[in-house]
């Protein structure tokens, strides 16, 4: 009876941690799948009305998720390689000083778009994954260095360092330690993204622990 009992709770639990990972993901490709089809179906819409035959076909909710998302992607990937040129850039910079000047919407776009060119700089007095003590010591969390500031009482190097939560790293914490506290790795930022997003489950076979990487 005992042995049933055994068996039970050790399926139950193997059960739960093989399912955990096919929802996180499905969760993810969910909210993709969603974001990307209510972009690009709009212009779906448009190709409806102009050719009326296809209306029937084309507005069916799944054809209008799938093409959607393609369109979003081709949208994304054409976007990005006009950006590369110089005729993109100047596109882009007008973009920029628009909406700069629209109260209210250039803090939440001037802040997201600083952060996003930050994490794709290497940092001058530090590498950009770092690993500081959080919640508390000796625990320590991978974060990610997103400036360092000068403590304007004293003269010390202060950095301000995101940390991520697992598996959803669009939410996090933000802390503000003493630079000297922080402890440099050499990983790269996808490895660290990985690493968050997989529990740690995926990760590079060796971490600078309790001694800063050489940079």
């Amino acid at each position: 009876m005992e042995s049933n009992k055994y068996s039970i709770s050790r399926y139950m639990i193997t059960g739960f941690f093989t399912v955990i990972p096919i929802l996180v993901t499905w969760i993810i490709f969910q909210f993709l799948f969603n974001v990307l089809s209510e972009i690009g179906t709009p212009a779906i819409r448009i190709l409806a009305d102009i050719f009326p035959s296809l209306a029937d076909w084309v507005t069916n909710p799944w054809f209008l998720s799938i093409i959607g998302v393609l369109f979003t992607l081709v949208a994304l990937y054409l976007l990005g390689l006009i950006a590369t040129f110089v005729i993109g850039k100047r596109i882009i910079e007008a973009f920029d000083y628009l909406v700069n000047k629209l109260p209210g919407v250039k803090v939440i776009y001037g802040s997201i778009k600083k952060l996003v060119v930050t994490l794709q700089q290497k940092p001058k007095d530090a590498q950009r994954v770092v690993l500081i003590e959080f919640p508390s010591a000796p625990m320590k969390t991978v974060g990610l260095l997103t400036q360092v500031l000068t403590d304007q009482d004293t003269g010390e190097k202060l950095a301000a360092v995101y940390v991520p939560t697992t598996p959803n790293p669009t939410s996090g914490y933000l802390e503000i330690i003493p630079l000297d506290k922080v402890i440099s790795t050499n990983w790269s930022l996808d490895e660290a993204m990985t690493f968050i997003m997989s529990g740690g489950a995926v990760a590079p076979d060796h971490i600078n622990y309790s001694k800063s990487a050489k940079f």
